[in-house]
């Protein structure tokens, strides 16, 4: 009489990448901007604005280059200013689209 092993081989154990538990904040590994010696990391949002805030603003090209974003995305960052109370006017020089910030006295709205 013959005899087989009949017990099963060891379940293989997949690996996965880690997951944090749901309800725990997953924080980046690193900073949009790396701060130097002395210096704060600024937000993407704030490099907008302060690209906006020069006298010839910028244009859609500009800001997609500085940020890494998509256009619809840095559309949606300059809605999201002026939700928070920024005033972005969006003007046609030479064809093309430039948009940037202005002060009250240039909306014409009084203080």
């Amino acid at each position: 009489m013959t005899t087989t092993d009949t017990t099963k081989p060891a379940k293989r154990i997949r690996k996965t990448a880690r997951v944090a538990p749901v309800g725990t904040p997953v924080l980046p590994t690193e900073p949009y901007q790396a701060a130097g010696k002395g210096e704060e990391a600024r937000s993407k949002t704030a490099l907008v604005l302060e690209l906006l805030q020069q006298p010839a603003g910028g244009c859609l090209d500009e800001l997609v280059a500085a940020t890494g974003w998509l256009p619809h995305t840095t559309r949606a960052a300059l809605t999201g200013l002026r939700k928070k109370g920024h005033a972005i006017v969006s003007e046609k020089v030479d064809g093309a689209r430039r948009y940037r910030v202005v002060n009250a006295s240039e909306t014409g709205a009084a203080q």
